[in-house]
């Protein structure tokens, strides 16, 4: 019965995603938002929902390897997805579509990352207002960096990018979007909370331990409204709506950090978690790598030296996954 739960909640999130993807281009059509700003943030945050609702309720539950480690995990996954469809969709080259402002939040994404390492390297187990120094300093970097890629952006402002074949929303209006997407973001939040409690009981069930099925079971579960958000941008032709949900996404989820701490009244939830998030945290960072010298690499003619780096990607996400496994 409890994996029944979860397949549901896994079933339900991936059908409010494809809505949220839709309303999402919708509204970036419509508005002068585009699409690298409302991937970036509105769908990035849409998206990011099942990870909030997940790592708050594992609190609860008094379960703050799962918390952290969905974090982790799923900035893992969301990384793994952009490189698996620019795998598949290799001929299309979706990287070099890309607007320079991905370059400022993958940049951002990696600092994070090697930030996050060593504060889960270094312990420091103390506290203020509530949440962990660790975490302040996380998020104090995550306002400031977002401020100033808005200010680079402004600054250095891009001719947008043509990407081919545009799709026209035109048949939906932009008030149906808003609510749509409204909808669709309150369904994903609630399947999150299902998915939490379900998995925190398969981890009980199975033995695979609280760290594993955080990090890789409902990390790549909550990930799904990525993953069916990219793929619907991209069959729609939005490239900078695909990255910028990707990178949004993994910025927006050092949030989650934050709000998980506040709830978790024990001290500092990084120096309350196992050891293994340190090797989540480092593949992060390795894979952020991978995908910065994707943004900035020249074009490539040749399809097979294009799709080397996600080639790349894929491998060290699963090398990672089999060391968070055996840890």
């Amino acid at each position: 019965m409890v994996f029944l739960g979860f397949i549901f909640a896994a079933i339900l999130t991936v059908i409010a995603a494809i809505k949220l993807s839709t309303y999402a281009d919708t509204i970036g059509e419509k508005t002068s938002l585009g699409g690298m700003l409302v991937g970036t943030l509105l769908l990035a945050g849409a998206t990011s929902l099942p990870e909030v609702t997940t790592s708050v309720s594992a609190i609860v539950l008094d379960s703050p390897d799962i918390a952290v480690g969905n974090v982790f995990g799923s900035n893992m996954f969301n990384l793994l997805i952009i490189a698996s469809f620019d795998l598949y969709f290799r001929k299309q080259q979706i990287f070099q579509y890309a607007e320079r402002s991905h370059l400022y939040t993958a940049s951002l994404g990696l600092i994070l990352a090697i930030v996050a390492l060593l504060a889960l390297s270094l312990r420091i187990d103390y506290s203020f207002m509530g949440i962990g120094i660790d975490v302040w300093i996380l998020m104090s970097i995550y306002v400031g960096g977002m401020w100033y890629v808005s200010y680079l952006t402004k600054k250095n402002p891009q001719e947008p990018v043509v990407e081919p074949e545009e799709y026209n929303m035109s048949a939906i209006s932009l008030r149906r979007a808003i609510i749509g997407f409204i909808v669709a973001a309150l369904v994903i939040m609630g399947a999150g909370t299902l998915l939490t409690i379900t998995g925190d009981q398969i981890a009980v069930i199975t033995g695979l331990g609280a760290s594993f099925v955080g990090s890789f079971l409902i990390a790549a579960t909550t990930s799904l409204p990525e993953a069916v958000a990219v793929l619907v941008a991209l069959q729609l032709r939005n490239y900078n709506l695909a990255i910028g949900s990707i990178l949004g996404s993994n910025l927006f989820n050092i949030l989650i950090l934050g709000a998980s701490d506040i709830f978790y009244q024990k001290g500092s939830i990084i120096s309350a978690v196992s050891n293994v998030h340190q090797i989540t945290a480092a593949a992060v960072g390795i894979l952020s790598v991978v995908i910065l010298y994707s943004l900035i690499r020249k074009p490539r003619e040749s399809t097979f030296r294009y799709a080397i780096p996600s080639l790349i990607l894929v491998i060290l996400y699963f090398i990672s996954s089999y060391l968070i496994f055996i840890q």
